[in-house]
């Protein structure tokens, strides 16, 4: 039984009460680990820690903070099989997508900001004929709180440390207890990257404890965020007379909008992908796809085609390209959507419930089938809420007008995806599309120097690129005379 520790001010420790959180694998329905059950005394030790550490962190050269994140980012590059075995293991991912995917990001993201932050220029204005000179000073806000979700664990858990940290800020983060594996071995490598103690520190616990004490903690200047969209709305509410800063970026209910002029291979082989990856635990996910009705029958029935020939297996296989579901509950969840969805009358045209084991080690395990449902409209529940898993529906539309209504038919406005061969009207419909992501004949490409994040109840805020350093400091306006 593998016992995972908190990382407060450069020791590793259990949790203050001696409790105890068990940690299962999604595969098998097996506890493997146990988590401290961290509290509120836990967090006031971290950030105590962060705040000690504070003034020698901020004042390091920022060319030694990028040396920092690239020797960790090494680190990862050097453990990266243990790391994709457990990243594996912990979500119930194939272990395919975490080292194609999952583990080279993370890496990327801890050397991309190490970069960013030795580009990062302020602003200077020089009015004409005036005596004075107006800069910008970006500060580092002091004790940041930065909490990740359990679908890509290492992935955005280094998404949002590494930003925070370049900036100079002391990060108190706290992983999804659901998958903190990956995280836990990355708090065993910080002092060897080079990180003074204090400056990163790692709470292990339930959201509604050890997060709700880091999100209340009055030394704790900003919050960064990403998971559901009712917690998102919990901390705002808790923040809202606090004045921290936070950046949310919460669900997605995201559209595939397909044209009859697309290219038709192509749109079918990348709206399975963007439906199915990841068992469909990506934000960014296409969980809507709307056809146009001229080719709706042909896409559909290629879609369905392609999905049937997908076997959900077990992670730890090489060959397997779609995983379990991360739990019990969730894959619970997700099977309770499919039923309602039928009894409201949607037909299923693949998948439509639990999937069988893929061998005797996997026999507990949370495996659902792809399935594709049509025949509800934009109003039913299914068509509205975010599911978070290999669940997709199919819409009908009969002009652009039609399908833009239709993509904005959301609470959400995360990501779309449009196919088309008409780069005019492709330009013209992402114009109107209300998301904070648009692609164009493609999905899931990203360059890390451009903002990332949704509009409406998908958030608040921008990740990325400089947009994500901005978070992180404080804008300071000086004026100095020229003489």
């Amino acid at each position: 039984m593998m016992e995972l520790q908190n990382l407060i001010g450069g020791e590793m420790m259990n949790s203050e009460s001696g409790n105890w959180l068990e940690n299962v694998e999604p595969a098998t329905g097996k506890i493997f680990s146990r988590i401290p059950r961290s509290g509120a005394a836990d967090v006031e030790a971290a950030v105590q820690a962060a705040r000690k550490a504070f003034p020698g962190w901020s004042s390091t050269p920022f060319e030694e903070r990028a040396a920092c994140l690239r020797r960790l980012g090494a680190l990862i590059a050097t453990h990266s099989e243990a790391l994709i075995a457990a990243e594996s293991q912990d979500n119930g991912k194939p272990v395919s997508l975490a080292r194609a995917v999952d583990i080279p990001r993370a890496q990327k993201n801890l050397e991309f900001f190490a970069g960013a932050i030795e580009h990062f220029a302020s602003e200077v204005h020089i009015p004409g004929g005036s005596e004075f000179i107006h800069y910008t000073h970006r500060k580092p806000i002091g004790v940041v709180g930065c909490i990740s979700p359990w679908n890509l664990p290492l992935y955005l858990f280094t998404w949002k440390i590494a930003p925070a940290l370049a900036a100079g800020n002391c990060v108190v983060a706290k992983p999804s207890e659901v998958t903190p594996v990956t995280a836990w071995m990355l708090s065993e490598w910080i002092a060897e990257a080079g990180f003074p103690s204090g400056a990163f520190n790692v709470i292990h616990g339930l959201g509604g404890e050890a997060g709700r004490a880091l999100v209340e903690h009055p030394l704790v200047k900003a919050i960064s965020f990403t998971g559901g969209t009712q917690t998102g709305a919990e901390i705002t509410r808790t923040t809202a007379g606090m004045f921290k800063k936070l950046s949310l970026e919460l669900g997605g209910k995201n559209p595939a909008i397909v044209f009859a002029d697309c290219d038709l291979e192509k749109a079918v082989a990348t709206t399975i992908r963007s439906s199915f990856a990841n068992q469909g635990q990506i934000c960014l996910c296409s969980s809507r796809v709307l056809i146009e009705d001229s080719l709706y029958e042909t896409f559909r029935d290629a879609l369905v085609n392609k999905a049937k020939r997908i076997r959900p297996g077990d992670p730890s296989d090489p060959t397997t390209k779609m995983g379990a579901l991360v739990s019990a509950e969730h894959r619970d969840k997700v099977l309770g959507y499919i039923k309602s969805a039928v009894g409201q009358g949607a037909t299923v045209l693949c998948g439509g419930g639990a999937a069988p084991a893929p061998n005797d080690r996997c026999k507990s395990g949370y495996f659902v089938q792809p399935t594709i449902l049509e025949g509800l409209g934009p109003e039913c529940n299914i068509n509205q809420e975010e599911i978070f898993g290999p669940v997709i529906t199919l819409q009908r539309f009969f002009s652009e007008t039609e399908a833009i209504a239709l993509a904005n038919d959301s609470v959400y406005g995360l990501a779309a995806t449009i196919w088309t061969e008409n780069l005019s009207k492709a330009h013209r419909v992402a114009g109107l599309v209300e998301s904070g992501i648009a692609w164009i004949n493609c999905w899931l490409v990203r360059d890390l120097r451009t903002p990332f994040g949704g509009v409406k109840s998908s958030g608040v805020g921008r990740e990325g690129g400089f947009e994500a350093l901005r978070f992180f400091t404080e804008p300071q306006s000086v004026c100095v005379p020229t003489n």
